[in-house]
């Protein structure tokens, strides 16, 4: 195989069809060849009476994939006119519902580093494996985006206010916390792996965790319950640093200041929209608002800016625009619900394809 069918290797074995994400050097980052790839094996396999089971497993020791392509994104949004990057989170979007309603186990081993892209073809399968080395993340406000891959729907349903906390600060979770915030299903050592997906060759995916799965070591967000959600309940962002600022317990100081680093817009504009997930419903709703969400971030500065600094430049410095909170205004934030503008289409899936307020 050449091109784009090397970064995604298809392969049988026994009862199970698996999926590799094969770019290790970039942590298996998601370009839309790939997202191509892995739906039309998807296809494939839909129908076939041989295939029982998918598997969807990272190439390399790093991590099942760190996210989508955000270098590509950037020049995109920087240099075009972010006809790629939409295109790109049309057919990425798409295939996050899919494997969400995947007829078949489709098991996802979220081992070492899942972020953004990456949690959106994992953590809506039908069954979500961790290990100790699992670090899961929605990172964007750390570029100047929102969480989107269905990222705000997973957030939004999770204990109390733990999701708008990993959503607005963008911190990564181990496997107990990602257990318990619904981002994963089940614990297997990492010594464990390889016999768990050799065994998914002659066994039924419920007969293999019972082989191999194991109680999860302690995590640190059920101990943390008490100041997160009496913080993270709170209305607006400059509410919620004000709270974490003054509850007295220094991990909420420490939370505040991550928060102050982010950008203002994402970090306004990712609270309305999981605010809005609460109420949307269904997977698809919720992934056509993020669509317009999207969008509507390639045409402001703050993406491009943020991957500048984090991964082209690497000074770790942006310079948000605007600057602080006080100045991002309810109708800048307003603007990122809007249908979107005549010349490209909303996501939709079958039905009106609009969002609620």
């Amino acid at each position: 195989m050449t091109g784009s069918e090397d970064s995604v290797l298809l392969r049988t074995a026994g009862r199970a069809a698996h999926i590799t994400l094969n770019r290790p050097r970039a942590i298996n980052a998601l370009d839309h060849a790939m997202v191509r790839r892995v739906d039309e094996a998807l296809t494939t396999w839909e129908h076939d009476p041989a295939v029982e089971t998918v598997v969807i497993t990272g190439a390399g020791e790093r991590g099942l994939c760190a996210g989508g392509d955000i270098r590509a994104i950037h020049y995109d949004a920087r240099d075009g006119n972010g006809t790629a990057a939409a295109a790109f989170w049309r057919d990425e979007y798409r295939l996050n519902a899919r494997i969400a309603h995947w007829a078949k186990p489709y098991v996802a081993v979220m081992d070492g580093i899942v972020m953004g892209g990456g949690v959106g073809i994992s953590a809506h399968g039908s069954v979500r494996v961790v290990t100790e080395r699992s670090r899961i993340a929605m990172p964007e406000t750390g570029i100047g985006f929102v969480p989107d891959v269905g990222g705000t729907y997973l957030l939004s349903r999770a204990p109390g206010e733990l999701g708008t906390r990993l959503a607005l600060t963008g911190e990564a979770v181990g496997a107990a916390d990602a257990l318990l915030c619904g981002l994963a299903d089940h614990y297997v050592p990492s010594g464990s792996l390889r016999p768990f997906v050799d065994d998914l060759a002659d066994l039924p995916v419920r007969e293999a965790l019972d082989r191999h799965a194991r109680p999860a070591p302690e995590g640190e967000l059920a101990g943390q319950r008490e100041w997160t959600d009496s913080c993270f309940a709170a209305d607006t962002v400059e509410e919620i640093v004000r709270r974490l600022l003054d509850h007295g317990v220094p991990a909420a100081k420490e939370t505040a200041e991550t928060l102050l680093a982010k950008s203002p817009t994402a970090l306004k504009v990712t609270l309305a929209a999981l605010r809005r997930a609460r109420r949307l419903g269904s997977l698809e709703r919720v992934l056509e608002q993020e669509y317009r969400v999207s969008c509507a971030a390639l045409t402001l500065p703050d993406l491009v800016e943020g991957i500048r600094a984090q991964v082209i430049d690497k000074d770790r410095n942006p310079r948000w625009s605007p600057p602080g909170l006080a100045e991002v205004t309810d109708a800048d934030v307003e603007r990122f619900f809007e249908p979107l503008d005549a010349g490209r289409d909303e996501l939709g899936f079958g039905g009106t394809g609009s969002t609620e307020d």
